[in-house]
């Protein structure tokens, strides 16, 4: 009777407890599906530590990157050793086969960090640049007005490319909006740019005014101002129309006046 009080007990925990043969036959299944969402889980958490962590973000960025995509291929590297494991012991089932293709999605996820790295790269290139002559922009104004660089020969131009989901752009805006108020008369012309729709910018800009020039991309803008990874970046053009190196958005913005009185102070060059 005790034997078969066991066997009804045991009976009963069964409906009750998952198969964990079973559900050993499917972890490559499971593994494959987890894959690409733990491969971002992965990615933000090592990209976050290592940012909070950082001493220079502007010097360490590729190193922070760099670790954070390697975080990524984890999931797929557990996925292969449980396929691998399978492989072995002559369990190439369908389900082991689909999991480990979905989790080759994960490793298709590093495109993205791996498009920002060149694109990063693309932009420190470009605002570490000096003396270069600044490619010329034209493009229309949040009220249809054209802009044109080509019209600001003789003054110091300042190019802040922003958006408005970005926080430090939405900090930094009213300061530069003290420092065209304040160094206009001197020679100072500030634009913003951004590539976003000109609505969206008139709806951000009732709360945050500024009466600087805000630029679209609809016109003709050079990849200089449109290969932005990290937001705000801030593009200087001297009186003679050259680029020259502006700080970088983990600077005091009193570094950014401090250029831009240098420039000022040059001698303005004479019409032709």
């Amino acid at each position: 009777m005790l034997r078969a009080a066991r066997r009804a007990s045991y009976t009963g925990c069964r409906v009750f407890l998952p198969d964990v043969s079973r559900v050993s036959n499917y972890r490559v299944l499971i593994a494959g599906v987890l894959a690409p969402l733990a491969a971002v889980i992965l990615y933000t958490l090592v990209y976050t530590a290592l940012t909070a962590a950082s001493a220079d973000r502007d010097k360490d960025w590729l190193f922070r990157l760099s670790i954070s995509a390697l975080a990524m291929t984890l999931p797929f590297i557990v996925t292969c050793a449980l396929f691998l494991n399978d492989l072995h012991r002559g369990r190439l089932t369908r389900s082991v086969q689909v999991g480990l293709a979905l989790s080759f999605l994960s490793l298709a996820l590093i495109y993205s960090p791996a498009h920002d790295g060149l694109t990063r790269w693309k932009q420190s290139h470009n605002l570490a640049m000096r003396d270069v002559p600044a490619p010329l922009f034209s493009t229309p104004d949040l009220d249809g007005k054209k802009q044109a660089l080509a019209d600001h020969k003789g003054e110091v131009v300042l190019v802040n490319i922003w958006a408005t989901w970005c926080g430090p752009c939405r900090e930094e805006m009213p300061r530069l909006e003290r420092l065209y108020h304040d160094r206009q008369a001197q020679g100072l012309i500030v634009f913003g740019l951004s590539d976003e729709d000109a609505s969206v910018q008139r709806k951000f800009v009732q709360n945050v005014p500024v009466t600087y020039p805000l630029l679209t991309t609809q016109g003709n803008v050079p990849g200089l101002y449109r290969d932005i990874a990290r937001y705000p970046a801030l593009f200087l053009i001297d009186r003679r129309g050259r680029l020259q190196p502006a700080p970088g958005p983990d600077q005091p913005f009193e570094k950014v006046e401090a250029v831009v009185d240098a420039l000022l102070g040059q001698r303005p060059v004479e019409p032709q």
